[in-house]
């Protein structure tokens, strides 16, 4: 029996309509002979409500503890309506909040930007399976934990996000449904540009890389836990339906959770491009890289400093790409020179965890340090760190960053 997780955010159940239309969208695959498993955030800006009374109320004389039970009001309330709506159409359902046996994400005791204890959390959620072997809907709270103390723990938040891929993780689900107030991911912010397009797929690098960046559709950590044979959707509200068309999110490509460290089979080559302030002129880059594109040469990479441009090409393109920028070095009055370094290796090492991780960087160069092995080029996105060694030096330099994410 087809098992789905369907997570609906603040504004898709807003108001009693909307819980109402929310509540016939799940009953409507119970009836299909699917089990569902739903987790709710709180009703649209309960918690920036309770903060601000907080606020107000304590300044900053409420605790830790204090502060996690109080936001954690806005989850309890929305399942409690959320499962009380479900009953309301002939169906059963139960609640599931920090508080109850059944409560299935444990986190460890960092209260209000708790981190998930997996393992836990896979055991403990077995009690949903049960529920589900009853014919009963769970509604969980979305965003919360509990730590082994007892006490109630937050995600962070965008946490509900979070909550749903972690369970249809745990519970080995068929698909994980994210119910938002727009119709899927879109291009760019329609706010901004109206003409954003949604996309009927997207990867879960992509998504992972657009939500590090500041979209605000998924939160980014929730992908660690997006399973390969997990399909995942994002849809809008407005539909009242699970089976509505969104965006579809593939892959990730490997099973191991978005967290990967990898050698470039193939050397590497640089061709490092001078002049005076270059980065201070408009226009450089772009001659650059579009002589490399009209004679489909790929760049694998590019680093920029006050006055040099640094390209990575395939070996097999180097001597070409010489040639070809050399051509737009003497064109050009900016750039004074290049030259074609030697063959090197490309690491990649990415997670979701790089984030939030203060020092990931040290922690990732200094075994190559220990190990005399220099480092000819190094670039950082929030989620990957790319490093360029010497070629004969790169197998080694794999093995040992390889244990930073290990």
């Amino acid at each position: 029996m087809e098992l789905i997780v369907a997570k609906f955010g603040g504004t898709s159940i807003g108001n009693g309509r909307r819980i109402k239309k929310a509540a016939r969208s799940v009953v409507k695959e119970y009836m299909k002979g699917k089990k569902v498993v739903v987790v709710v955030s709180a009703i649209n800006k309960t918690t920036d409500e309770l903060l601000q009374i907080v606020d107000e109320a304590m300044e900053d004389a409420v605790t830790e503890k204090q502060l996690a039970e109080i936001v954690s009001m806005g989850e309890m309330t929305s399942v409690r309506i959320f499962s009380s709506a479900i009953e309301a159409l002939g169906v059963k359902s139960e609640y599931i909040d920090p508080f109850m046996d059944e409560w299935p994400i444990i986190t460890d005791s960092n209260l209000l930007n708790a981190k998930v204890d997996f393992k836990a959390t896979e055991e403990k959620s077995k009690e949903l399976l049960k529920l589900l072997d009853q014919g009963i809907i769970p509604v969980v709270c979305g965003f919360l934990g509990r730590d082994p103390n007892g006490y109630i723990t937050t995600l962070g938040r965008g946490g509900s996000d979070i909550t749903a891929f972690l369970l249809g993780h745990c519970l080995k689900a068929d698909e994980v449904i994210i119910v938002t107030d727009v119709g899927g991911v879109m291009s760019t912010d329609p706010n901004k540009l109206q003409g954003a397009k949604k996309l009927d797929k997207i990867s879960v690098e992509e998504m992972r890389d657009l939500a590090t960046h500041g979209a605000q559709v998924l939160h980014p950590h929730a992908l660690k836990y997006k399973d390969p044979d997990i399909n995942a959707k994002i849809i809008g509200f407005e539909h009242g339906d699970l089976s509505a068309p969104g965006t579809e999110i593939i892959g990730p490509s490997k099973n191991k959770m978005l967290r990967t460290t990898t050698l470039n089979p193939d050397p590497i080559s640089v061709v490092a491009v001078v002049g005076e302030k270059i980065l201070n002129k408009p226009g450089i880059l772009a001659k650059l890289t579009s002589k490399l594109a009209e004679n489909d040469i790929n760049i694998i990479g590019i680093s920029t400093g006050q006055n040099s441009v640094t390209i990575f090409v395939d070996k097999k393109d180097a001597d070409e790409a010489h040639r070809l920028l050399h051509d737009v070095v003497i064109a050009d009055d900016n750039l004074s020179s290049l030259s074609l370094g030697r063959d090197i290796a490309m690491i990649t090492i990415s997670s979701p965890d790089f984030i939030d991780t203060p020092g990931i960087i040290s922690d990732i160069t200094e075994p190559l340090r220990d190990n005399d092995l220099n480092i000819v080029e190094i670039s950082s996105s929030q989620t990957s760190v790319v490093i360029f060694v010497d070629w004969n030096d790169g197998k080694k330099a794999y093995e040992l960053v390889r244990g930073v994410l290990e």
